[in-house]
């Protein structure tokens, strides 16, 4: 079910997903896409999430560049051409959406879920893809009491040299933690991972922080050429144990 959110710089579309079977309130989710955004790929993957029995709200994050239907992929992105031709209009827009632009949103996604029906009172989880992890990661460390689960899956960028980087605020956090990191990842090499590692344990906080081995950049898109889908599906019951085990425990 699309709706609409009232965005700081504007008005963001956004995709809800709800359990096709489950009855009264259930805890809130928040997906945040990868860089080729919101689309029935993302759609299949907040329903699914969403039938473990969940409300899950997954925001056109990218709304200052274009509504869903503007920056959607225009070609096939299953092969490897064509989902090369997608980033070259997509990976620009994830250097635009920088923290100061990123932390005035989250406030408003995290405000749109917890005002939409049927979403339990209470702590809310978040997950991520490629970019969406940091965005996921931002989330949690910047609304503690409210995130008590943060899930990110081929996370590009989340422990840089940079001043802004993720993972230096995860001493903010309470949330339990769940990476899964695609293998040999240029935006998330083995250095990478140790570090946000360190700072997971430094901050004392919960957390599995793995390389899916074989696994490549962007492996739980099925409608792309780096598709995996015994990754995905690892990825899918460590994403359900995290939050059956903070938000329904």
């Amino acid at each position: 079910m699309p709706i609409e959110i009232p965005a700081a710089e504007g008005t963001a579309e956004a995709l809800v997903a709800r359990p096709s079977t489950a009855t009264g309130p259930v805890p809130g989710v928040i997906l945040y896409m990868d860089a080729f955004g919101l689309r029935p790929r993302i759609q299949e993957m907040a329903q699914r999430i969403a039938d473990w029995g969940y409300v899950v709200l997954a925001p056109n994050v990218f709304y200052r560049d274009g509504t869903v239907a503007e920056l959607a992929p225009a070609g096939d992105m299953s092969t490897q051409e064509g989902r090369e031709a997608a980033g070259k209009a997509a990976f620009p827009r994830v250097g635009r959406l920088t923290p100061d632009k990123a932390l005035p949103d989250i406030i408003a996604w995290v405000s749109a879920l917890a005002g939409l029906d049927g979403v339990a009172p209470g702590p809310i989880g978040t997950t991520g893809y490629c970019m969406g992890a940091r965005l996921a990661v931002r989330t949690a460390t910047s609304h503690p009491d409210v995130v008590a689960a943060c899930g990110g899956f081929h996370g590009g960028g989340l422990a840089t040299d940079e001043p802004d980087s993720p993972h230096l605020k995860l001493g903010n956090a309470r949330a339990r933690f769940v990476f899964g990191h695609a293998d040999h990842d240029r935006s998330m090499a083995a250095d990478a991972v140790a570090r946000l590692g360190e700072a997971l344990q430094t901050a004392g906080l919960e957390a599995a922080n793995q390389i899916y081995a074989g696994a490549p950049h962007g492996y739980t898109m099925a409608d792309t050429s780096v598709f995996d889908p015994d990754a995905t599906e690892r990825h899918f019951r460590e994403l359900r144990a995290l939050l059956d085990a903070t938000l329904k425990g």
